[in-house]
């Protein structure tokens, strides 16, 4: 490894360009991996289910699974079953048939009941105010007027604000977990999205609800006569839909309008709260309609008299038949009266017979998009806005006459509430509501082109000072949302942020850095001066697929993503998901600094992430993991490497298929290279990282603290010695070596105690049936912290025969701060407490089970010298106290070294 201490700016933004480049090439491999084996396990499956086999056995494969109780695909057939009748009760048996069949063979992350294992949390106070609108897109007018135009109004008022679409399942759910308001716009009450309204509900989010039309009132929806002009299955699905939409405004319990008579209309079917916000102008429209403006004023002035007169009328769907029925009667005079009058139909409209005569001057245009829309409205002379007497059309918005009026055009509409409401007659624009009325309202623009222009003049002027994105954001959004977050005043103002990044965290606390981790986290949080997030991992029965997850860990705002499976070795170190979910908590919880405790999983990437950010990290070297791709510099047959300075020739021998290892050693760099401070559990692992290049005032010893004991240790007189062995079935930890060690023992007075850590998982990983031993072997389920001095009262003699120079070995503290013996490899961290003789006794790191059976039958030949034995040098151990500060003094050193001018 070459010098990575020296911080050179030159130097360090070409290590930076490096790393990325070295990334891209690390995916490029990632990718080609992944999809050979998609290729080949699609290849498999295609087989397997066209062989004869797999055909004859479907009745077996259905019996053996209906014994079970559940279906081949696994799930209960109870489960199965209530969501089929609550499918059926909401969308009918063709609905039924479309999702089990797209279902089949699949595992969509959340379709299920929403996760148990997290209870409610309340929206973190330590997170920033931000918006997310959870939207359905697939229609474009409405999407801009509801959706893009709410961020620009928002982004204006300094909020952050993220759209995701609602049928990305998995994106909605991770960003809701970083946001403090959600918008739910048009989202219907499926089995998924009811998903996201409980999750929403959980995180404390209390979710608005929004629609810009009267679609969740099935009784006031079908007065609507355009229904009638639908074909019955159409008209059906319509409804349906109706249902679902108010059964999702219910779940929500609070709304927003786009007219003040929507908004009543949500009350009055049970919301507690609707707001309004209406439909408005944004940047984009109005960027655009300047320029047609523009290009209209440079153009040949209109000719008086007989010249042409436009009449445009824009139709969104076919929904708009029958309103287009109030104005049929008037056009079809007006255009026998007046032969310059044209009348231009945009979208869809079928065309009333009474018109097809004046073919040769109506022009239909098909629904283009919103440019090329009002470019053809731009053309006109007249707009056109007929809307039915119902309280279903009182509640649409006035865009229509926003639309016309930004353009300078006059526009003649129905006097439904958002019309009437600003629209005075014969000043800035025409209201009609009877035949006569239309056509004489009509008549008169049709005959005064100067009329024309000062009430699209008129019109212009209102709309601009009404609707333009800055009244709207000030007097709409404001009231409803507040004021954004204000700049975090400096550090010593306030408390310091933490963001601790560790790769195991309850209620998946696994391995002794969890529980240092944990207990760092609670320590600073329980400080005031101190605000502490954490960035963990989630397992895969949460449910989720690779969502991120929010929950509360005594009072700590949480953030769990997925790790990346076993097989995908590449995302381990660098991990594309993590490090988007990563960023996402940096913008919520604004840390002055993190703290990346164990990281591997997540990838080092993500502290990439944070000099893209100027925010400082402090990594600790827990193990080997940013110098050796197997972690524990563990060669593939168990034994140490011994390597002090890494050399990747030697490490390509040990991995031979490996492709990575040359760009994962320069992210590692670049990570290392950058880091505020590094921090060590000990002497000789901080002497490994001095060998690789790493400047001695780069890096210092924090000590892992433990929990002291909480009453003097009891040890029942007599009995056989009693050995004590914590690292599972695995030979990294020597497990093979205890088994050794004790089948060669001919004694009989003594007892092994085998921790299996799996136990409170629900199965077993050690087997000792097969042991050929004259002595007792117990095995137990792994201890929690509060058992400590239960399990070390249980033991006299801990072996500690792990097989790699450990960075620390919490275990070994823990068992010589209650004065019990210990039996360890040396050298490594684990041993530079243990005194050779004096409170235990080491043991060559080479593999042989020899010395560890000499220091066992040292023990066993003289029982007595436990008997009351003291470790004289306990009191010299790290605690959690002193970890904790020392930790804190150098995140609080490197947060404010980072902010110095």
């Amino acid at each position: 490894m070459t010098d990575v201490g020296q911080r050179q700016p030159g130097r360090d933004e070409d290590v930076l360009l490096e790393s990325y480049r070295d990334s891209v090439r690390l995916q490029q491999m990632r990718i080609a991996a992944l999809q050979g084996s998609l290729d080949e396990r699609r290849a498999r499956v295609v087989g397997l289910e066209r062989s004869m086999s797999w055909r004859l056995t479907a009745p077996l494969r259905l019996a053996s699974a209906l014994s079970t109780g559940r279906l081949p695909n696994g799930m209960p057939i109870a489960v199965a079953a209530r969501r089929v009748r609550e499918i059926l009760r909401q969308d009918g048996v063709a609905a039924v048939r479309r999702r089990l069949g797209s279902r089949r063979g699949q595992a969509r992350p959340g379709a299920g009941a929403e996760p148990v294992l997290y209870a409610e949390a309340a929206v973190p106070a330590i997170m920033r105010r931000s918006v997310l609108i959870v939207a359905e897109l697939s229609i474009p007018q409405c999407a801009k007027y509801r959706v893009w135009q709410k961020r620009e109004h928002l982004l204006r008022l300094g909020w952050p604000c993220r759209v995701i679409d609602w049928h990305r399942l998995a994106d909605a759910l991770s960003a809701m977990t970083c946001a403090t308001e959600v918008i739910f716009y048009r989202v219907p009450a499926t089995l998924e999205a009811r998903l996201l309204f409980a999750e929403a509900r959980r995180l404390g989010l209390r979710p608005y609800w929004e629609v810009d039309d009267l679609i969740f009132d099935e009784a006031l929806y079908r007065r609507n006569s355009n229904l009638a002009d639908l074909e019955p299955a159409l008209r059906e699905e319509l409804l349906r839909g109706v249902r679902l939409y108010r059964r999702a405004m219910l779940d929500c319990n609070r709304a927003i309008a786009s007219t003040p008579v929507l908004a009543q209309a949500m009350r009055d079917a049970g919301v507690a709260e609707a707001g309004c916000v209406e439909n408005a102008l944004d940047e984009e429209t109005l960027a655009i309609a300047q320029g047609l403006r523009e290009a209209r004023l440079a153009g040949p002035a209109p000719a008086s008299g007989t010249a042409p007169v436009t009449i445009v009328y824009g139709s969104g769907t076919r929904t708009h038949d029958a309103d287009f029925r109030l104005v049929e009667p008037a056009l079809r005079r007006l255009l026998e009266r007046h032969p310059q009058l044209r009348l231009r139909i945009v979208g869809e409209l079928t065309l009333p017979a009474s018109l097809r005569g004046h073919a040769g001057r109506i022009e239909e245009i098909p629904g283009t998009d919103y440019r090329a829309y009002l470019a053809l409205l731009a053309e006109g002379d007249i707009a056109l806005a007929p809307l039915e007497a119902t309280l279903f059309n009182d509640a649409k918005s006035n865009i229509k006459f926003q639309e016309a009026s930004i353009l300078g055009i006059p526009c003649v509409c129905s006097p439904r509430a958002a019309f009437a409401e600003v629209i005075e007659h014969g000043s800035n624009g025409m209201l009609a509501d009877t035949d006569a009325q239309w056509e004489q309202a009509l008549e008169t623009l049709i005959r005064d082109a100067g009329l024309r222009r000062r009430m699209g003049g008129v019109a212009l002027d209102e709309v601009l000072s009404r609707y333009a994105p800055g009244p709207i954001a000030r007097t709409q959004v404001l009231p409803l949302f507040g004021e954004p977050d204000a700049d975090l005043p400096a550090i010593g103002s306030r408390p310091l942020r933490v963001l601790m990044a560790n790769v195991f965290l309850w209620p998946r606390s696994f391995g002794g850095a969890t529980i240092v981790a944990e207990e760092l986290a609670r320590r600073l949080h329980a400080r005031d001066d101190v605000q502490v997030s954490v960035f963990t991992s989630h397992g895969s029965d949460s449910d989720r697929g690779d969502a991120l997850l929010r929950y509360d860990w005594d009072g700590i705002p949480v953030f769990a993503t997925a790790l990346p499976p076993p097989d995908d070795h590449v995302a381990s170190f660098d991990n594309p998901r993590a490090v988007a979910h990563f960023g996402a908590v940096l913008d919520a919880v604004r840390p002055d600094v993190v703290h990346a405790h164990s990281i591997q999983g997540f990838g080092a990437t993500i502290l990439r992430l944070c000099r893209e950010r100027g925010i400082p990290y402090v990594v600790s070297l827990h193990d080997a993991w940013f110098l050796c791709d197997r972690q524990f510099m563990v060669r593939g047959d168990g034994r140490y490497c011994f390597q002090t300075r890494i050399d990747l020739r030697v490490c390509q021998a040990c991995v031979p298929h490996a492709r990575h290892l040359e760009p994962r050693r320069t992210i590692m760099e670049q990570v290392l290279r950058d880091a505020a401070h590094l921090l060590s559990p000990s002497a000789s692992h901080r002497a490994l990282f001095l060998a690789n290049g790493i400047q001695p005032g780069r890096i210092s010893v924090n000590r892992n603290g433990l929990h002291a004991p909480l009453r003097p240790r009891r040890r029942p007189a007599g009995g056989p010695v009693r050995f004590g062995f914590v690292g599972g079935n695995e030979r990294i930890k020597g497990f093979h070596l205890v088994r050794q060690a004790f089948e060669s023992l001919r004694g009989t007075d003594w007892e092994l105690v085998l921790v299996d850590n799996t136990l409170n998982l629900g199965f077993s990983s050690i087997d000792v049936a097969d042991w050929k031993v004259h002595g007792r072997i117990t095995i137990v389920p792994a201890y929690r912290q509060d058992g400590l001095d239960d399990f070390f009262d249980g033991i006299d003699v801990l072996l500690f025969p792990s097989q790699w120079k450990e960075s620390y070995g919490l275990t070994v503290r823990e068992a010589l701060a209650r004065d019990v013996w210990v039996i360890t490899t040396a050298p490594g961290g684990q041993s530079e407490e243990v005194i050779d003789g004096v409170n235990g006794r080491h043991i060559p790191l080479d593999g042989q089970p020899h010395r560890l059976i000499a220091a066992i039958e040292e023990i066993l030949v003289a029982p007595d010298r436990l008997a009351g034995h003291i470790n004289p040098f306990r009191d010299t151990l790290a605690d959690y106290a002193t970890q904790t500060g020392e930790l804190h003094a150098v995140l609080l050193q490197a947060a404010i070294s980072a902010v110095r001018p």
